[in-house]
């Protein structure tokens, strides 16, 4: 299929990252009263080692040469899913866009055989547009995720360390990076669409993002074994002064024992002591563990829920 007539389209670059955030702003805070994006979330996700910039993001222009649309589709999980991101206020464009996206998914499938490859698109509720579009592709609604939010009223104070963990904080050398990368790939081994990357991708991933160190991951033991983790990052701290917790995790023999909930609440001191006014996560609301109790019985709520939309396409 093509483009409207007029309009012309490149591979992304690195220096489109203020463009698209600004436009990203611009179309989600209509939506929703404010970006769903900051700015330095834009350009990580840009960034990052696993997007390939030249085969997988897509930027139309229209024929004045004003900014038209964007997207990204980022094989994840060994090819098995591909990611998409997809920006635009015309449905011309987006359908071009989520197109490409498809073309890009069955390049990859011979990965997985002919299973197909799974695509999956965020769509926040308010976007009908963007509902519209991928309806009319063949996308149905696979689950959905919710932001969820606290805000804090007044100091967090630090939660007692529950008996017999021990806490590591930061994780300055390989060996603890591992370990935490470890705990995330057993706490997560029945989501396989959910995994971390391979270690050392995974590991480049977190070098590569301006809103990220070491510092802000937390691991916990028992028994001198890593059971539990929190990687959090500044994403949110630009447009909500919030902190962001981006991975928490606890393998399934430690379950039971508050460390989910220490792990959380510690994430909450520690965002206050830092100034800052709330943390936010994500969670997809079909987890399989009680993930959306755990959050909303610690204060937090929802604020923005996005429908995760698939499809399923083969060579």
């Amino acid at each position: 299929m093509s483009l409207p007539a007029g309009y012309t389209t490149r591979p992304t670059t690195l220096s489109d990252a203020a463009l698209i955030a600004e436009r990203s702003g611009r179309y989600t805070s209509a939506l929703l009263g404010s970006p769903k994006h900051s700015p330095e979330d834009v350009a990580n996700y840009l960034r990052d080692p696993g997007t390939d910039l030249a085969t997988d993001a897509w930027i139309v222009f229209d024929p004045n040469g004003d900014f038209a649309g964007s997207a990204t589709a980022v094989p994840i999980t060994g090819g098995t899913h591909v990611n998409v991101d997809v920006l635009s206020g015309e449905p011309a464009v987006l359908d071009w866009l989520l197109a490409q996206a498809e073309g890009r998914a069955r390049e990859v499938s011979p990965a997985v055989g002919e299973d197909g490859v799974v695509l999956r698109v965020g769509v926040i509720r308010q976007d009908e547009r963007l509902a519209a579009v991928a309806a009319a592709r063949g996308f149905a609604i696979g689950t959905s995720t919710h932001r969820m939010r606290i805000t804090f009223d007044g100091p967090m104070p630090p939660p007692a360390v529950p008996e017999g963990i021990v806490v590591r904080r930061g994780a300055p050398d390989e060996a603890s990076r591992r370990a935490a990368h470890g705990v995330l790939m057993e706490a997560f081994a029945d989501q396989p669409e959910t995994l971390p990357r391979p270690f050392e991708e995974w590991a480049a991933s977190r070098e590569s993002r301006s809103t990220f160190d070491w510092s802000q991951v937390t691991v916990v033991e028992a028994d001198g074994r890593a059971v539990g983790m929190t990687e959090c990052n500044h994403n949110f701290v630009s447009t909500d002064n919030c902190g962001y917790v981006g991975r928490l995790g606890v393998v399934p023999s430690a379950r039971g024992r508050g460390l989910a909930k220490f792990l959380l609440r510690n994430a909450f001191a520690t965002d206050a002591a830092a100034g800052r006014t709330g943390t936010i996560l994500h969670v997809d609301a079909g987890n399989p563990t009680p993930a959306v109790a755990l959050y909303t019985g610690a204060g937090m709520q929802p604020d923005l829920t996005s429908d995760i939309w698939t499809k399923t396409v083969r060579r």
